[in-house]
């Protein structure tokens, strides 16, 4: 069963906003997923000015022998991206839900500062929801 390792959310400054590790495995401590956070940020961008198409909005899948990297980029420049198995399938849909419920529960919480760390908790509940109707309909297939 392909699944979820763990989501970023990364403001576009570069900052970690957001993380959320659901693996068992491997779990990272708060300063390598800053690490993480800010290396894909750095790629990122520099993918965009060394790519041969012009309008390239940078890297959307990175794959390893070990995991896949899918990343969202939003039109303000937040990144989503999740870690997951390799070969998850629909993790593209799943990143626009996440974004979705990010537009819905942290951008319209009128106590959220912009850039600064997420804390909301029904995005949290919510966003658990998501990963786990996204793992049921891959169990179901």
């Amino acid at each position: 069963m392909a699944a979820i390792c763990s989501l970023f959310i990364i403001n576009k400054s570069g900052g970690l906003i957001f993380y959320k590790d659901y693996g068992s495995a491997g779990r990272m401590d708060t300063n390598d997923s800053l690490r993480v956070a800010s290396l894909w940020h750095s790629m990122h961008a520099i993918s965009q000015q060394l790519s041969p198409t012009v309008g390239c909005s940078g890297i959307e899948l990175l794959e390893a022998d070990t995991f896949d990297l899918h990343c969202f980029q939003s039109l303000t420049g937040t990144k989503f991206f999740v870690v997951c198995e390799p070969g998850a399938l629909h993790m593209e849909a799943l990143l626009k839900v996440i974004y979705e419920l990010y537009t819905d529960y942290v951008l319209k919480n009128p106590f959220y500062e912009m850039e600064m760390p997420i804390r909301c908790e029904l995005f949290d509940l919510n966003l658990s929801q998501a990963v786990q109707k996204d793992r049921v309909a891959l169990l179901g297939r």
